[in-house]
């Protein structure tokens, strides 16, 4: 028998944008103090062979950590009386916010475009 169809060439098993999508999701799945580990693994696997993913790694990374520093920020202010509701809510609007910038992170990450965070301290360089 012929085949009529012409073989495709093997697909790499994981391409970069997928790298790059996993390390900014991985910090929603694993949000609370977690979210920092999957940026953190895939930026190691990745900043010596791979300039792209290791880029949008460390960006997911150092904003998982920014986010980080602020909810345990807010969790010592919601421990003050009279402010804490304060803390409660900075709490839920950082937890929207890192949900909302992460997904739009992995969606551009996933056409290969670049992405800023708006806000994001530079703890790994």
């Amino acid at each position: 028998m012929h085949d009529d169809h012409p073989h495709a060439t093997p697909a790499r098993a994981t391409s970069p944008a997928t790298w790059a999508v996993l390390a900014h999701l991985g910090g929603i799945v694993a949000y609370f103090f977690l979210g920092w580990v999957a940026p953190l693994v895939v930026w190691l696997l990745h900043r010596r062979t791979d300039h792209v993913v290791a880029q949008e790694a460390r960006s997911a990374l150092n904003f998982q950590l920014t986010v980080l520093v602020a909810l345990v920020a807010a969790r010592i202010v919601e421990e003050f009386p009279f402010v804490g509701v304060v803390g409660a809510i900075a709490r839920v609007g950082l937890g929207i916010t890192a949900l909302v910038l992460a997904v739009l992170a992995a969606v551009a990450a996933s056409t290969g475009a670049r992405h800023r965070y708006p806000f994001a301290l530079e703890l790994v360089r």
